[in-house]
């Protein structure tokens, strides 16, 4: 049997297609690389109720939720990083007065401080799930919370950005962007969970095709950018393989040599 490896795939445009589908290839891919014993694990900038179907039907239980603030290894919750509460209580107060909703997230649901908007409504509905945020204002408050949802047109979250030192911002939608805690990222959630499994350097893999992804593949020895990704994920990634709808999940693991 080869020696153990760890590898790690994001799951929008890496693991699901455009309609958020599982290519019939990638389910396949990751069942061989467990039969070999290889580690399998999802590092993703979703919440963990966004894709509990998908660990179920790939039968993982390791991943690395909210680009990083809440990790799981074999379903154990072991690093958590939450937002600063006061800074968060602030940005809601100059986003209010924008008309900038946002959407309150923990590691078991999501709120939004405004009743309904259009931009939540929008933005939502492309990630395909079954959950949506009920209305809650006070949600953030007494609660550790991993990620929040700020929803301005792009460029309007600059203003944000200078004000809020502790904050990083990451647009995934032309209306909506993710709020983590400065210096949160994927790489940070894969580094506790090498941390115990204690796999080598040269055995860690990851997949990704994001703004989110690119600490990650820059980090991790053995990184694959999906064809579909973008170029500035290309290009600080090792390997590029085709894109999701090309079978690019098995192309990119038999072209790094783990089938």
């Amino acid at each position: 049997m080869k020696e153990r490896s760890l590898i790690f795939f994001d799951i929008d445009g890496t693991l699901l297609n455009h309609k958020k589908q599982l290519p019939a290839s990638a389910k396949e891919a990751v069942f061989k690389l467990k039969e070999q014993g290889h580690e399998v694990a999802i590092a993703t900038g979703r919440a963990p109720f966004m894709f509990e179907d998908l660990r179920e039907e790939l039968g993982i239980g390791t991943f690395v939720s909210y680009n990083g603030q809440y990790v799981v290894l074999n379903g154990e919750e072991i690093y958590t990083n939450p937002l600063h509460i006061t800074s968060l209580s602030q940005l809601t107060e100059k986003a209010l007065a924008n008309n900038h909703p946002v959407v309150y997230m923990d590691h078991e649901d999501m709120k939004a401080n405004v009743p309904e908007h259009h931009f939540i409504t929008e933005s939502i509905a492309t990630l395909k799930i079954n959950s949506f945020p009920a209305y809650d204002p006070t949600y953030h408050e007494g609660r550790n919370l991993y990620q929040t949802l700020l929803f301005c047109p792009e460029g309007e979250e600059t203003q944000y950005e200078v004000e809020f030192k502790d904050f990083d911002f990451i647009r995934w939608h032309p209306v909506s962007v993710d709020v983590i805690p400065s210096g949160g990222s994927k790489a940070n959630g894969i580094g506790k969970i090498v941390e115990r499994l204690g796999i080598s350097t040269e055995h860690i893999y990851a997949f990704g095709d994001g703004l989110n992804d690119i600490e990650m593949l820059t980090t991790v020895h053995n990184s694959v950018a999906m064809g579909n990704a973008l170029d500035e994920v290309k290009e600080v990634a090792k390997h590029v393989t085709t894109s999701v709808e090309e079978d690019g999940i098995l192309h990119g693991l038999k072209m790094v040599g783990l089938l």
